[in-house]
């Protein structure tokens, strides 16, 4: 046995040997470059990004056509006022004095009907834009929700819950933004810019070729720029969730923070996280204020530039006041255009930042299947096997809990576990529960592997009541029908009953009473009593009790045990986890647990306690 033993935990550890040792090579070979890794744009990431917006697909191009138009509308303007400049200057205009065949009257009325239509088509694009990318963080937040809540024990012990809201939250909503109102920024600028540099083009080639010359040391900028934005973005949305986490803990145990005088540490822990934080929007605002400050001297410059070619121009007769003002103005447009695509791409590299983590966790895969399996039916009503069960939690592998533990339940029998604490007996209840699977051996029930059945179907017969139980926010009916929802008011009363629960009528609103945030407004015995009725409404077939009866009261015990013993009859097989005397006096069978995990020794209350040598006894004193 212990050769066994040896042999099982040097397996497990040499595992985390070998995860350590590649983990340890793969942060040597990337070294510095790990953030560089991560800030190259993937192609997958990038059509998964837009995959999530494909239902939007119509909405999206509706408002594309909004952009086009009013888009198209702003560019009207520049060569507007460049023919109204040349009309007053009495250059490039008709001999009648008409402007495109109108008066200066009738034209200026065309054009504020046209930049009214094209504020219509500005006010559709932006608020289409809007409503989709609500949609679009809705329908992603419910998507990862979902994966999330469905996942294994084992992934929640592995990922901080801050994290996850953080992704929830503060993720979804950049990306939705990257998808919609980014992306409309983009395609403005495309769109805008290459308009603009085309009617530059046409007024004057020789001008162009100047503002050409900025654009590529500006694209090759904002390149690098787009790619250490992403890096810092995974940073800060990584640090953010390291925050919620922090602050979480700390407000949903609030009273223990302050039964320790704790608050002045927790509050210097979060302060190192914001600082966190800060530390890194201080470094993007440093690199967002160097390239567009150098984005912003390079056009000033060429602005300038190009009006010293201009005056020339002017002054030889090449070129009229009306086209160069005209061309100023397409630059300004062409230059804010480049400038937007910068943004464009360095909020895109943000997106797929966040994006990163979404997929990440979209996906994560469970290791144990929840509708995959036979149901389990009468098989609920056989004995309970633990047969060779060898276990370790994923988190802590090297930390074997069971080693070959093996016992048996008969089928309606009150049995009780005992053993010191961190023997395992809570683990058996998860095991149970299939929360976890076993690293080798198997938990069976009427002789079947319960992996072989549907886990919702097992859980369904399966009766839990934990040593903290959890109330959730809503009324003290809404967490007994928890256990069975829909269930009419008469059979949740009937639960409360069996459950001793007669302090709820004691309250004014009675079963609508609210319990608050986690049962804060009751007090523990009446959490652990709701708890109890929330189990029995579900007439299972197994019941494990976790230290059920550990926050009452000796009478509220007594009568707890009263209402069990009556209902629970033979058909229904009870798991006790307790160290008190009445719940191990009233079991029918008592299994001992040792510090190692093993079975140390069993039998009736009677004969362990006969024997003032026994592991039992030691572990009662």
């Amino acid at each position: 046995m212990i050769t066994l033993q040896k042999a099982v935990t040097g397996k497990i550890v040499s595992h985390i040997d070998e995860d350590k040792l590649a983990l340890h090579r793969q942060l040597s070979q990337a070294g510095a470059d790990d953030f560089d890794k991560m800030s190259e744009v993937k192609i997958g990431d990038v059509e998964r990004l837009f995959m999530l917006a494909r239902r939007e697909f119509w909405s999206l191009l509706t408002a594309f056509l909004c952009l086009c138009i009013s888009s198209s509308v702003a560019l009207a303007v520049p060569y507007s006022i460049g023919k109204i400049l040349d009309m007053a200057n009495g250059k490039n205009v008709e001999s009648d004095g008409l402007i495109m065949g109108l008066s200066l009257t009738q034209f200026n009325l065309g054009l504020g009907l046209i930049l009214a239509f094209g504020a219509c088509a500005n006010f559709g694009r932006v608020y289409l834009l809007r409503i989709i990318g609500e949609r679009v963080v809705a329908r992603l937040r419910a998507r990862l929700y979902k994966q999330t809540i469905m996942q294994d024990a084992g992934f929640f012990d592995a990922n901080r819950v801050g994290d996850l809201l953080s992704r929830f939250s503060s993720d979804a909503n950049i990306v939705a933004k990257s998808l919609t109102q980014n992306i409309a920024d983009g395609l403005r600028a495309v769109i805008t810019g290459a308009a603009g540099l085309s009617m530059m083009a046409w007024v004057s080639i020789e001008l162009t070729s100047i503002i050409l010359g900025v654009v590529p040391p500006v694209a090759i900028g904002a390149y690098y720029y787009g790619r250490k934005i992403r890096e810092i973005t995974t940073r800060t949305q990584q640090t953010l969730g390291s925050s919620t986490r922090v602050a979480e803990e700390t407000l949903n145990d609030i009273k223990t923070v302050q039964a320790f005088s704790g608050a002045v540490a927790e509050v210097h822990k979060y302060n190192h996280e914001i600082r966190h934080i800060f530390r890194i929007g201080q470094q993007e605002a440093l690199i967002s204020a160097g390239f567009f400050s150098a984005t912003n001297l390079a056009g000033n410059l060429t602005v300038l530039t190009v009006l010293s070619f201009g005056t020339q121009m002017i002054l030889h007769g090449t070129i009229s006041i009306g086209d160069l003002s005209s061309f100023m103005m397409y630059s300004a447009y062409t230059g804010s255009s480049m400038i937007g695509l910068s943004s464009f791409y360095s909020k895109m590299m943000k997106g797929l930042g966040a994006a990163s983590r979404v997929f990440e966790l979209e996906d994560s895969k469970r290791e144990i299947k929840s509708t995959v399996g036979l149901p389990v039916g009468e098989n609920a009503k056989g004995p309970i096997e633990f047969k060779d069960v060898v276990f370790a939690y994923p988190t802590r592998p090297s930390s074997v809990i069971f080693n070959k533990l093996s016992f048996t339940i008969p089928p309606g029998s009150n049995v009780c576990i005992v053993g010191p604490s961190g023997g395992g007996k809570t683990t058996i209840s998860q095991l149970m529960l299939r929360f976890y699977d076993p690293v080798a051996g198997s938990v069976s029930i009427n002789g079947r592997d319960i992996r072989q059945f549907n886990l919702q179907s097992l859980r369904r017969e399966i009766g839990y009541v934990g040593q903290d139980p959890i109330l959730f926010s809503g009324t003290i009916a809404e967490n007994i029908s928890y256990g069975m929802p829909g269930a009419p008011m008469e059979r949740i009363a009937d639960a409360a009953r069996r459950a001793n629960c007669l302090f709820i009528d004691e309250f004014p609103q009675g079963m609508n009473t609210q319990v608050g945030p986690r049962g804060a407004q009751l007090s523990g015995g009446q959490k652990q009593r709701i708890a109890i009725a929330r189990a029995l409404i579900r007439e299972p077939a197994i019941l494990v009790l976790d230290e059920a009866t550990s926050a009452l009261d000796a009478e509220s015990e007594a009568a707890v045990t009263d209402a069990l013993r009556q209902v629970l009859d033979s058909s229904c097989t009870t798991i006790s986890i307790s160290h008190r005397l009445s719940a191990i006096r009233r079991s029918d069978f008592v299994i001992v647990l040792d510090s190692k995990g093993m079975v140390a020794e069993s039998g009736t209350f009677k004969q362990l306690v006969a024997d003032e040598n026994s592991y039992f006894m030691k572990v009662l004193t």
